[in-house]
């Protein structure tokens, strides 16, 4: 990035290109915001998850707006969302592997009823690097040690 924040033409050509891979297998605009819209509807909902989330948001439009924001910045390298998620994350006592597999549980299910074949294998393999990661991170502040050993991670 350029001093005044502008992208330079290079990183406007990687980001096209990322765009352009994400819309031949389905994924766009539309695609995210339903994506993101149904899943935290099932989150909301489940009896693990929806307590945690619950105590923390009160207002669901402006989450949902900055999660639109991140999912689009992940799948397309749109560059819009500047949130730092692993301090929230790190506050979340009790935040465990099993959370996180229901969170990939839940993920799972909301790309298979959304449809998409390889958009769906694509987005749910960014979701599984982001628990993994997520995991690693909150144990490595915890503990001092990376919680997941090779192979150990979510598949």
């Amino acid at each position: 990035m350029e001093k005044t924040g502008t992208p330079s033409p290079h990183a406007l050509a990687m980001r096209e290109e990322k765009r352009r891979q994400a819309a031949e297998m389905g994924i766009d605009d539309a695609f995210v915001s339903e994506l993101v819209d149904r899943f935290y509807a099932r989150i909301q909902a489940d009896p693990l998850l929806g307590p945690v989330f619950a105590g923390r948001i009160k207002d669901w439009s402006p989450h949902l707006d900055q999660m639109k924001r991140f999912w689009r910045s992940i799948l397309f390298s749109s560059g819009e969302y500047l949130g730092r998620p692993m301090p929230v994350h790190l506050g979340i006592p009790g935040l465990d592997k099993p959370m996180f597999a229901r969170w990939l549980d839940l993920f799972a299910a909301t790309l298979a009823e959304i449809g998409g074949g390889d958009a769906a294998e694509h987005v749910h393999e960014r979701a599984r690097m982001i628990a993994n990661s997520f995991l690693n991170g909150i144990s490595i502040h915890n503990h001092g040690q990376m919680g997941l050993r090779p192979g150990d991670g979510f598949a």
